[in-house]
């Protein structure tokens, strides 16, 4: 494996037997940016309001106390008005994040704001709230499936530098469960961690927090407001209420659990306001922008989903009962233009030879299909747009209903448009792309292979749907094109091509992208950072995520509380940036330990609590 910055992934046994060698494997990985400190994962913004928005950090000191952090939200990024500020407490019981409602805000506007700790101050982000009433454009970037192992993430980099957007909508699969490796991907630099397949709650934590150092991702978060929403890979992949195509129950544990512990990590680490507080189950939720355009976030993977498959398909259910009610309640009651509906499976058939290709997607579900089709005819529901993620290719889709004539487009109950993944390798479809379009007719475009995102522009008249594609992600430099446009009129139903790519209109200044001078923090002092220790408490073992922010002699211990040395190792000289230490001690008595760093001339502690 190569690198330029190493992992160590290693089990130190205290059996009484043997203990085992600790052998650093050396990978390539993120960095902390010191000038960050403490706030290395940036600022993130989501879930807007016409009054509230929601802001997020994460702080990483090296101590285990409860802390409070300052917000403050202004108009501009000199903070000279500012319209909301306060003071909110973390710890480890929600991994250190900070997320703040901040209500009382005016309806369609940019606001800036930042988070502060003993003086030292978190990037500012810029972030928006939803319009009310008369609105008359809106666009929203769409993105899905971030494998970080599969390639760098050069659509967010493209969505900052062109700053043309209200809000990004992330259909998920925002982290992906696999050990490194486990989707064959190849990249120097970018490798999965933990090294193992993601499990606990500790192993969700850690990979969030790694996936959030990109800088792409963290300059994206950092200047538009995101309304995320979960694919499989937030848990495990093909996952549905009851279990997964990749877990196995026994070997992995309760599905339950590991079903949990992907949801509380989700919900500790992306700036999403929960529907209900009590239930991290439900994700389902819905916002208005205007009388332009109304969002359903729809949950087609954990909520209520029957296994694929599995049972009569007139009795297999993607939506759940309560989730299908409020949608169709939504369709229906909402006035707004367009009906948007942010979720993860393509909705639209995909047949060869009049067998489905994959019954992962609604394919699977024909009768919650229907029912879907049945109540926008009923109830003449024009203007019905779905957007799709997942399957990590490009399709502009009519929805086909009764008496659909894909000449005309007469007979389609809506449009579908399936963006591309931002980096995770494209699904293979046992269908030859020349012919797609010929067996499925009401597929009117499709790309298989390139990535990026789409942007979808809202007006009156129309909503179009661009296709942004971006050069070789298997390398640091890139470049971007507009590969495909596609719309449909107020009205229509079905999709016309369209021959340019939808005109932005004027988005306020980007807050100030990180640079090492532009924080207000003093960038000296380069002491290790411990960013986390999982669990904690733990039982037989515990990992802990640390920085170097330059080469250094790196020594461990763990005392117990009379300063008794349990277990020490010296690694010797080991070079900057991110490394992850697995350490197994199932043979030590249950109480209080203390576990040091040694770096240089720094030490970094660390208390921890041994269960029995």
């Amino acid at each position: 494996m190569k690198s330029f910055l190493f992992t160590l992934l290693t089990l130190i046994s205290l059996s009484a037997t043997a203990q085992n060698e600790l052998n650093p494997t050396h990978y390539s990985r993120n960095s902390l940016e010191p000038a960050l400190e403490p706030f290395y994962h940036g600022v993130a913004s989501g879930d807007p309001l016409p009054d509230a928005v929601i802001i997020w950090t994460r702080i990483t000191l090296n101590e285990t106390d409860p802390v409070d952090v300052n917000w403050r939200m202004a108009t501009d990024t000199l903070f000279t008005t500012i319209v909301a500020s306060g003071t909110t407490t973390t710890d480890s019981t929600t991994d250190w994040t900070i997320k703040v409602d901040v209500t009382g805000l005016a309806s369609d506007a940019w606001y800036y704001y930042d988070f502060e700790y003993n003086e030292d101050h978190s990037l500012i982000g810029r972030t928006r709230t939803a319009p009310v009433g008369g609105v008359d454009h809106l666009r929203f970037g769409v993105v899905s499936c971030q494998s970080y192992e599969n390639g760098y993430y050069h659509a967010y980099r493209d969505m900052v530098n062109r700053n043309d957007m209200d809000c990004i909508l992330h259909l998920g699969d925002y982290i992906y469960e696999y050990a490194t490796g486990g989707l064959g991907a190849s990249i120097q630099d970018r490798l999965e961690e933990p090294a193992t397949e993601i499990i606990q709650l500790s192993d969700y934590r850690t990979r969030y927090s790694h996936y959030k150092l990109d800088p792409d991702l963290r300059d994206a978060h950092q200047q538009y407001p995101f309304i995320c929403v979960w694919d499989d890979h937030e848990t495990a992949n093909n996952s549905f209420t009851d279990g997964a195509e990749n877990h196995t129950e026994g070997a992995e544990g309760l599905w339950a659990d590991r079903k949990v512990n992907g949801m509380r990590a989700n919900a500790e680490w992306l700036p999403v306001r929960l529907p209900d507080p009590n239930d991290i189950s439900k994700r389902y939720r819905d916002f208005e922008f205007g009388n332009l355009a109304h969002i359903s976030m729809l949950d087609t993977r954990l909520y209520d989903r029957d296994e694929p498959g599995v049972g009569a398909e007139e009795d297999r259910s993607l939506l759940g009962y309560e989730q299908r009610h409020w949608l169709y309640d939504n369709l229906s009651n909402q006035s707004a233009q367009w009906k948007l509906l942010g979720q993860q499976v393509m909705v639209a058939p995909l047949t060869f030879f009049g067998i489905p290709v994959n019954n992962d997607q609604w394919d699977g579900y024909p009768a919650e299909r229907d029912s879907l089709y049945a109540h926008v005819v009923d109830n003449s529901i024009d203007n019905m747009v779905v957007l799709t993620g997942d399957i990590h290719t490009s399709w502009a889709n009519d929805l086909p209903g009764d008496n659909y004539d894909s000449n005309t487009g007469a007979g389609s109950v809506g449009v579908e448009y399936v963006v591309t993944s931002i980096s995770t390798l494209s699904s293979p479809v046992p269908i030859p792309g020349g012919i797609i379009g010929a067996v499925n007719p009401h597929i009117k475009y499709a790309d298989l292979s390139q990535k990026g995102y789409l942007v979808l522009d809202l007006t009156a008249t129309a909503a179009q749907s661009d296709w942004y594609y971006v050069s070789d992600i298997s390398v640091p430099g890139f470049t971007s094109d507009w590969g495909a446009g596609w719309l449909t009129n107020d009205g229509d139903n079905h999709l016309s091509e369209a021959s340019n790519p939808a005109v932005a209109g004027v988005y306020p200044p980007l807050a100030p992208l990180f640079t090492p001078d532009n924080v207000g923090i003093d960038e000296a002092g380069q002491e290790p950072v411990i960013v986390s220790a999982y669990p904690n408490p733990f039982t037989d073992r515990f990992v802990v995520q640390f920085n170097l922010f330059e080469a250094e002699n790196v020594r461990i211990q763990l005392t117990d509380i009379s300063g008794k040395v349990i277990l020490e190792k010296d690694f010797g000289t080991e070079r900057s940036g991110l490394h992850y230490l697995e350490i197994a001690v199932p043979e030590v008595a249950p109480g209080l330990y203390v576990f040091s760093l040694l770096a240089g001339e720094y030490v970094v502690n660390r208390r921890l609590s041994k269960l029995k």
